[in-house]
C-alpha cells in the first residue's frame, strides 16, 4: 500500500514513520511518499526516516518530493498534516490575539478561527485535488483545526475523510492507567468536538469504572486532567473533560497566562524547528538524535502555561514518548485496508449520533472502523452545560466556512464575534482587521475592502 503524506516536511512526520515500521503484517504500508512545499524541510525529515530504518529489512520506502499530483497518484492512504503559513503565522495568529486580550490558541477561540480561515482554502483545494487523482484513497486528517477542516473537506470526500486528534487518546489511556486498567481494553464514552469533548465513563469489563475515579481525591490528584482542573470541578460536571477546555473553563487565568509568557508557544516552537531545521542542513548532524531530543523539548513544554496556572506540575513522563496521534493513524489504515474491525475515537460526519447537530456535523466520538470507514456508535444525548459549548462552537465553525468559501468580512466578523471565548463584537471586527493585516491571504477582509470571489 502506498500512503502519501501532505505535509512531508513537518517536524511530527518519523512519528508516524517509526509506527509503520512496527507494522510487519500482510497488507501494510509498503511505500511513503512525503509531499512538501519547502524541499529542505522533506531532505530534514527524509533524514530522520533513514536513520529510522537502519536495520529493518521491511522498512517501507521513502519518496519525497515537491510535485503534489506525483504524491498523489496511486496513493491508497492520504495523512494530511499542512500548517498554512506556517509557525510564523501561528505566533501571529496568537499575538493578535492577545494584544485584544483574548485567546490566540491555534485551535480555540480567536487563533483557531484565523487558521481555519486561512487554512480551509487550502484543504478544500487538496480535497479537490485527491478526489481527482486519487479518488479511491482515505483521507486521514490531522490538519488544524481537525474538526473544521475535516468537515470542509468532507464536501468533497465524503465519509472517506476521517479526522483524527492525539487528545482524547491520551485523556483515555491517563484514566485508564490511573484505574488499574489495561488502556487497551478499557472502552471510552467519549462525545463532543475536536478538542472540546468530555469523558463520560470507562467501561472495564462491561462496568464504568469512572465514578470510582470522580469518588476519589487522591486519584483525581494523580494524573494530569485532574491536577488541571481540580477534584471538585471534576465531580461537579461528573465527567473529564478534554485538556483544550481549560481555556473555556479558565479563561481568564489562561489569558492572563499567556499574555505574560516571555513569548508565545508558536513564536517558542518557531524558533525551536528553525534549530532543528537549520542544523539538519550539515550532513554531519545525526539526523534521529537531533531530531529526538527537540521532540522530547516540545513535548515537555506542552500547555505549560495553562498546568503553571493550575499548579499542575510538570508532564508524566508516560506523556512525553509521544502524542498518540500516529497509533491512531496507523490503526485507522490497518482496520480499513484489512477490514480488521476496531474502535478508535475520531472526527466523522454526525449522522443521526447527536440530535442538537445536523448530520453532516463532524463531530469526534468512538467509532467502530473496518473496511467501509468509521462508523460513529450511539451515544447518550449531552447534557445541556456541555450542548451549549458544541452548539456555539459549531455555529462558529459553520461562519468560518461560509466566510472562507465568500471571503466576505460579514462572514469573518459573525465567526469571531460568535465565540464564546470572544466577548464582543466590537473586539471581533478589531480581529478581523488585525488578522487581516497580519496575513496577507487575508487582506479581503479589511474595513471597506472588497470581498474576494469565492474560493471554496
Amino acid at each position: 500500500m502506498k500512503l502519501t503524506i501532505l505535509g512531508g516536511g513537518g517536524f511530527r512526520v518519523p512519528l508516524v514513520y517509526g509506527a509503520l515500521l512496527a507494522d510487519h503484517a500482510e497488507g501494510r504500508v509498503s511505500a511513503v511518499t512525503l509531499y512538501d512545499t519547502d524541499a529542505d524541510r522533506l531532505t530534514a525529515v527524509a533524514r530522520v526516516l533513514a536513520e529510522q530504518a537502519e536495520g529493518i529489512p521491511d522498512a517501507p520506502a521513502v519518496l519525497a518530493t515537491t510535485d503534489l499530483d506525483e504524491a498523489l497518484r496511486g496513493a491508497d492512504f492520504v495523512f494530511s498534516a499542512i500548517r498554512v503559513g506556517g509557525l510564523a503565522g501561528r505566533a501571529a495568529d496568537e499575538r493578535v490575539a492577545l494584544d485584544e486580550g483574548v485567546l490566540g490558541q491555534e485551535t480555540v477561540g480567536a487563533g483557531g478561527i484565523a487558521y481555519g480561515l486561512r487554512t480551509v482554502p487550502v484543504a478544500v483545494g487538496l480535497a479537490r485535488r485527491i478526489a481527482r487523482l486519487a479518488p479511491h484513497a482515505w483521507v486521514i486528517n490531522f490538519t488544524n483545526p481537525a474538526g473544521l477542516v475535516t468537515e470542509a473537506m468532507s464536501h468533497h470526500l465524503g465519509d472517506r475523510v476521517i479526522g483524527i486528534c492525539d487528545s482524547p487518546v491520551g485523556l483515555g489511556r491517563r484514566i485508564a492507567r490511573v484505574l488499574g486498567a489495561d488502556p487497551d481494553l478499557a472502552r471510552i464514552d467519549y462525545v463532543g468536538l475536536n478538542h472540546l469533548g468530555w469523558v463520560r465513563g470507562l467501561y472495564v469489563g462491561g462496568r464504568d469504572e469512572l465514578p470510582r475515579l470522580l469518588a476519589d481525591p487522591g486519584l483525581l490528584g494523580s494524573f494530569e486532567e485532574g491536577r488541571l482542573f481540580g477534584a471538585d470541578w471534576l465531580r461537579s460536571l461528573g465527567s473529564v473533560p478534554n485538556e483544550y477546555l481549560h481555556y473555556y473553563y479558565f479563561n481568564r487565568e489562561a489569558v492572563r497566562a499567556y499574555q505574560e509568557a516571555a513569548q508565545t508557544r508558536g513564536a517558542f516552537l518557531r524558533e525551536q524547528q528553525e534549530g532543528f531545521y537549520g542544523r539538519m542542513k550539515d550532513p554531519a548532524t545525526p539526523a534521529l538524535a537531533t531530531w529526538d531530543r527537540t521532540r522530547a523539548e516540545r513535548e515537555a513544554t506542552y500547555m505549560s502555561e495553562n498546568r503553571e496556572v493550575a499548579g499542575a506540575g510538570e508532564r508524566e513522563e508516560s506523556d512525553l514518548d509521544s502524542g498518540g496521534y500516529e497509533q491512531v493513524a496507523v490503526a485507522l489504515m490497518r482496520a480499513v485496508a484489512r477490514n480488521e474491525q476496531t474502535s478508535l475515537i475520531l472526527n466523522v460526519r454526525n449522522g443521526s449520533t447527536l440530535a442538537v447537530l445536523d448530520a453532516d456535523a463532524v463531530i469526534e466520538v468512538p467509532c467502530l472502523v473496518d473496511a467501509n470507514g468509521a462508523h460513529p456508535v450511539s451515544v447518550d444525548p449531552l447534557p445541556y452545560h456541555a450542548t451549549g459549548l458544541v452548539t456555539s462552537v459549531k455555529a462558529v465553525e459553520r461562519a468560518v466556512l461560509a466566510a472562507a468559501a465568500s471571503g466576505s468580512r460579514e462572514d469573518a466578523v459573525r465567526a469571531f464575534a460568535l465565540h464564546p471565548l470572544v466577548d464582543s463584537v466590537s473586539v471581533a471586527r478589531r480581529l478581523v482587521d488585525g488578522y487581516a493585516h497580519a496575513h496577507p491571504g487575508l487582506a479581503h477582509l479589511r474595513r471597506g475592502t472588497p470581498a474576494a470571489p469565492s474560493r471554496a
